[in-house]
């Protein structure tokens, strides 16, 4: 019996606490993973604490290992790497990502994690959900070459989408927000800062995750005629207003959704692929510079009512748990 584990709910919009749960027997394709750190992903989780999940959107939006209903309690989260402590023999003893909640350790099917590359630090691989959403960003957003593009919002997901679009050549990256500490960010991430009142236009693509109106009009704005924004931000419940007259159509611009449910059409590989190259990705230590804060496992009803309100302003929230 692998005994109990200590998980966060989200017990009603705004609150949490720490439960004690069982855990089922092993069954012969499972895992036991013990956990060594999990993320917060500010943008969508601090959203669900908050309660902000429309009812319409309430299955599309439940994550992998989630139990309970929105809007709570919940069991909610998707950024977790542990070591397996019993399993199949390939896998015991191995550091492994998975999309599983906040919970000191956990029973899933052994096809549910993925072993991270000896040469990622494990607490750098819990960045590996959002490598893969910015992934499936690019993917969608197709950039060229020469391309000038503009990353609005320095957050998580804008942060990463910036550092692997640096990697393009000839290409000028800006990452674009209202926090100028956001600068010493874009610089680790090899690319350019400016504030929304500063940045280049004439852009070929814009990838838009500032989750703002505001940052959603200056994403068009800063397009060249017959260019594209792709939108990456999730509102929830929050209704968002945007000028589609003034130049939205004499420029024939276009505002493209991307979402990381779903593998843009005509792109062969897999879901399992596509975090083993976010995971690939994060052999890069320029990633660090996106972990800015931390705090125990024991302090999340505490933190997260903080990083929801933003009195705790950080990008990845890195949780840490006994013994680590």
């Amino acid at each position: 019996m692998p005994g109990s584990a200590s998980a966060f709910w989200m017990t009603s919009p705004g609150r949490g606490e720490i439960r004690t749960q069982s855990l089922p027997d092993i069954e012969e394709d499972q895992v036991l993973v013990r956990t060594l750190h999990s993320g917060v992903s500010r943008g969508t989780e601090t959203l669900v604490f908050s309660g902000g999940v429309p009812e319409s959107q309430h299955a599309l939006m439940r994550a992998p290992f989630q139990e309970g209903d929105f809007p709570a309690p919940v069991k909610y989260g998707y950024l977790n790497v542990g070591v397996v402590e019993r399993g199949p023999a390939a896998l015991e003893g191995r550091t492994v990502f998975s999309l599983y909640p906040h919970q000191t350790r956990y029973v899933v099917p052994a096809s549910a994690v993925t072993v991270v590359p000896d040469d990622v630090p494990p607490a750098r691989a819990v960045l590996a959900g959002t490598v893969e959403t910015a992934v499936n960003a690019v993917w969608d957003a197709a950039p060229l070459i020469g391309d000038r593009i503009a990353v609005v919002g320095g957050g998580m997901v804008g942060c990463s989408v910036a550092a692997v679009l640096a990697g393009l050549p000839g290409t000028r990256v800006q990452l674009v927000d209202v926090d100028e500490s956001r600068a010493a960010v874009a610089t680790a991430l090899g690319a350019g800062f400016a504030t929304p009142a500063d940045a280049a236009g004439d852009c070929d693509l814009v990838i838009h995750a500032s989750a703002t109106s505001a940052g959603l009009t200056r994403s068009l704005e800063l397009l060249a005629p017959d260019a594209t924004v792709v939108e990456l931000s999730w509102y929830g419940d929050r209704p968002v207003t945007v000028p589609l007259g003034e130049f939205f159509h004499s420029r024939r611009l276009t505002v493209k959704a991307s979402q990381v449910g779903g593998i843009p059409p005509g792109r062969r590989r897999t879901y399992a692929e596509r975090l083993a190259l976010a995971l690939d990705l994060l052999r890069d230590e320029r990633f660090d510079s996106l972990i800015t804060g931390h705090c125990d496992f024991t302090e999340l009803p505490a933190v997260l009512p903080r990083l929801a309100d933003g009195s705790l302003h950080t990008l990845c929230h890195l949780v840490h748990y006994e013994g680590e």
